[in-house]
């Protein structure tokens, strides 16, 4: 441990973090940990008004919040792929999660983030403001909308979604912001197999492949991502009106 982590752990409440991020080989500062510390502060206090996240106490927020998605950026090295520099947007964030962690980590990341719920916006505003973060957009609109605005359809990277949907569903709601060659980022659960073997006619129709399913670092061993290449131009009528995709998924 260098003298700059150790002095970073002491200053510090959240030590399961530090720890973690340690273990993942990300050498985090003091003024990104102050922002997780913050990022901590915030969610806790709002959690108590809005309903914004089922984790709530300390040590969850750290391990699936901050870490989970923290881990995310070691298994995007593997493939070859770096968040630096590139563009990505988060699709129903809720609390933030796993877009404002990992743009805390990595901060040319160009992030925009599509969260629906009005008072979860809000939520984002305030924190993004507390953390002194100002180069990322909160979209308060459904992403089945969004997806057909000019300004965000087939313009990004990377695209992620946490608890948003089953997999077939949430296909359909992130490859149309990413360009040629995008990949979509679902950090999963235990029905992860099912979910993949399930999302062959969305992938198939939608133009993506499965890049990748791979264990989430440090996370229980039940947790993976599901990593979506975007290989061809999704179908302009894709995703359809509200709610359509989760009605009636691709399956």
């Amino acid at each position: 441990m260098t003298l700059d982590q150790a002095d970073v752990r002491e200053k510090t409440m959240l030590t399961i973090l530090a720890e973690g991020a340690e273990g993942l080989g990300l050498d985090l500062s003091s003024e990104q940990m102050d922002q997780f510390q913050a990022y901590y502060d915030v969610l806790t206090d709002w959690a108590e008004r809005v309903s914004l996240t089922a984790v709530k106490d300390e040590e969850g927020i750290q391990k699936r919040h901050f870490l989970e998605s923290a881990a995310l950026i070691p298994v995007l090295r593997e493939q070859g792929l770096s968040l630096e520099d590139k563009s990505l947007i988060d699709i129903g964030s809720g609390a933030g999660i796993p877009g404002i962690p990992l743009k805390i980590i990595e901060p040319s990341l160009k992030l925009t983030i599509v969260e629906a719920k009005q008072r979860k916006a809000e939520f984002l505003g305030a924190l993004l403001k507390e953390l002194n973060i100002d180069d990322v957009v909160v979209i308060p609109r459904r992403s089945e909308e969004t997806a057909h605005n000019a300004i965000h359809r087939e313009q990004y990277n990377y695209a992620a979604a946490k608890a948003l949907a089953p997999l077939a569903t949430l296909i359909e709601l992130t490859l149309p912001f990413l360009v040629m060659g995008g990949v979509v980022i679902a950090p999963k659960g235990k029905e992860t197999d099912k979910e993949v073997a399930e999302a062959e006619v969305a992938l198939e129709t939608l133009k993506g492949s499965i890049r990748a399913v791979e264990p989430i670092p440090l996370a229980d061993k039940k947790q993976k991502v599901v990593l979506v290449d975007k290989d061809l131009p999704t179908p302009a009528r894709f995703p359809r009106r509200p709610g359509m995709p989760a009605k009636r998924p691709l399956i």
